[in-house]
Formats: structure tokens, C-alpha cells, sequence
């Protein structure tokens, strides 16, 4: 391969690689998933500022998280629900490992008597701005 040849291929690889980081930033897809969570009755309250904490928290100081909305069942007010958005799977997985998730999920152990996490595929997020 002769100094042209190889600046050519040189050239093409610097190229290749600047599209291929272009195209995974454009492919990041957002990780989304619903907790379906019961909650014993008798710790309800304490669940809710458990989980209000951890939601205030989550929000202000990680950038990978972008929506988590906790709900309760209006007739059944135990049955929570929490839709989670974050920037990536990557994101998710930062989520998991950060100090306020871990102090939820410790201080929630005995009030959670069930967790179903739902896996989801986004098809359309739309939202206003606040």
C-alpha cells in the first residue's frame, strides 16, 4: 500500500467512525417501563413520602432521568403505579445504582408487598413544557 492508499484508508476510517458515533447518538432510544407496585395498607403513607423523596431526588440530580410519575389506584389506593422514562438503558442502570434509589428500595422492603416491572416499547412521548 503506497502513502496515498494508505491516507485514503486512514481518511475513510476517521470517517467511518465519526458517522458510526453519529448514528448510535441518533439510535439512543428511551428506556421506559411501568412499577406495578402494593403496597401494605398499613405503611401507605410512608410509602408515599419514601417514594416522594426518591422521586425529588431522582429528578434534580441525575440527567439520564426524565420523567417518573408515581400514581395510585383511585379505588384502590394501594396499588401504585410509576412510569419511568430515562435517557437510555444506561441510564436506567446509573438510576439503579445511585444512593437515593438504594435508601428507597431499603427503606420500602416492608411495605412493598408487590413489584411488577413492564417492560415497554415507546411509540409516541409527547409533554409541555411546565
Amino acid at each position: 500500500m503506497d502513502a496515498k492508499q494508505l491516507l485514503f484508508f486512514g481518511a475513510s476510517l476517521v470517517a467511518a467512525s465519526a458517522c458510526g458515533q453519529v448514528v448510535a447518538e441518533e439510535t439512543r432510544v428511551p428506556y421506559v417501563q411501568v412499577a406495578e407496585i402494593e403496597i401494605d395498607p398499613a405503611q401507605l403513607e410512608q410509602y408515599k413520602a419514601a417514594v416522594h423523596e426518591q422521586i425529588e431526588t431522582a429528578i434534580r440530580v441525575e440527567p439520564g432521568v426524565l420523567v417518573l410519575y408515581a400514581v395510585a389506584d383511585k379505588d384502590s389506593p394501594t396499588r401504585v403505579r410509576v412510569f419511568e422514562i430515562y435517557a437510555d438503558r444506561d441510564a436506567y442502570q446509573a438510576h439503579l445504582q445511585s444512593a437515593h434509589f438504594n435508601k428507597y428500595k431499603t427503606t420500602t422492603d416492608t411495605m412493598v408487598k408487590s413489584l411488577k416491572l413492564v417492560q415497554t416499547v415507546p411509540i409516541m412521548l409527547g409533554a409541555k413544557g411546565k
